[in-house]
């Protein structure tokens, strides 16, 4: 293998290639699903990219498409390209050759970080100079990984949990973590209602406080901002607090049913579950698009008038 010259591309058995840089790109078996059926409908429309270790190519580019080809019987030797980097620029090429089609999740630029400074002993300010990016970008991903609970990382990893959550649990100490976690479950808090639920614990002066925000989260959310809606306006005539009680009620069940298209989804649901559910999505979709035109005109003839 020594003697391959780096861009050279070869054809190498499946058997050939090694993955020891699986663990830094998040498998996703629908996508490799989607893959084996592209390899055996077009076959390989482009190179996978190794780098040598130990005289062994190791992939750092087309984890899908090699783990998808071990998906096919009898499939024959994948087109590979060689690149010369060292320890550091291999984890440097799986970041930058992916920037490209289906992007590294924020979890996957955190493992790459973190072993660039863990591991590789690289200050943040040279992991974002070799990265491209800003040292603040580079202290966020070493975050999702060293302040984030071990519950809270699982469910990132699964792709239960959004990056922004994570982000704002990192806020917290990590044994608060798990409440906030069920917490945000149980109610199916959007992300901005999740946020602010941690800057309501992070400024509680008592327990007593603290188990308020965790017991009745969106009560002590509207309590904080001063939205609490009286039950009746008198400002408005009958037809207007009818109309807010609703818009009330609206924006309520929208903002969980946001949270649940965001964070659980498909993951949550059977095969049984999706064919009587698509009526009701289109009709969903359907329906708040023209909501949304209505409450535009609706705007603006309120500021005209």
């Amino acid at each position: 293998m020594s003697a391959w010259p780096a861009g050279e591309i070869r054809l190498l058995g499946l058997d050939q290639i090694g993955e020891a840089y699986r663990r830094y790109r998040l498998a996703v078996p629908e996508a490799e699903t989607a893959m084996a059926r592209s390899l055996r409908r077009y076959g390989q429309m482009s190179p996978i990219v190794v780098c040598l270790r130990q005289e062994r190519p190791e992939v750092i580019d087309g984890f899908k498409r090699l783990a998808a080809a071990r998906t096919i019987s009898g499939w024959h030797p994948l087109s590979t390209r060689r690149v010369e980097v060292d320890e550091r620029g291999a984890k440097a090429a799986i970041y930058g050759l992916n920037c490209v089609g289906r992007r590294t999740q924020e979890l996957e630029e955190a493992w790459i970080v973190s072993a660039l400074v863990r591991e590789d002993g690289l200050s943040q300010v040279e992991v974002a100079a070799l990265l491209g990016r800003h040292k603040s970008w580079v202290c966020r991903r070493l975050a999702l990984l060293e302040k984030l609970g071990s519950e809270a990382r699982e469910d990132l990893r699964m792709g239960l949990l959004s990056s922004f959550a994570a982000r704002q649990l990192t806020r917290l100490p990590a044994g608060n973590q798990p409440e906030v976690l069920a917490v945000a479950r149980r109610e199916s808090l959007s992300t901005d209602e999740l946020r602010g639920v941690v800057d309501l614990l992070l400024a509680s002066a008592s327990r007593e406080k603290e188990e308020f925000v965790l017991a009745k989260p969106r009560e002590a959310l509207r309590q904080a901002r001063g939205v609490i809606p009286p039950a009746w306006d008198p400002r408005l005539s009958s037809a207007g607090n009818r109309i807010s009680r609703q818009l009330g009620y609206l924006l309520d069940q929208l903002a969980r049913m946001e949270n649940w298209l965001q964070h659980r989804g498909r993951a949550e649901l059977t095969a049984c579950d999706r064919g009587p559910l698509v009526p009701w999505f289109s009709r969903l979709s359907r329906e708040t698009r023209s909501v949304a035109e209505l409450a535009d005109d609706f705007l603006l003839e309120l500021k005209v008038s």
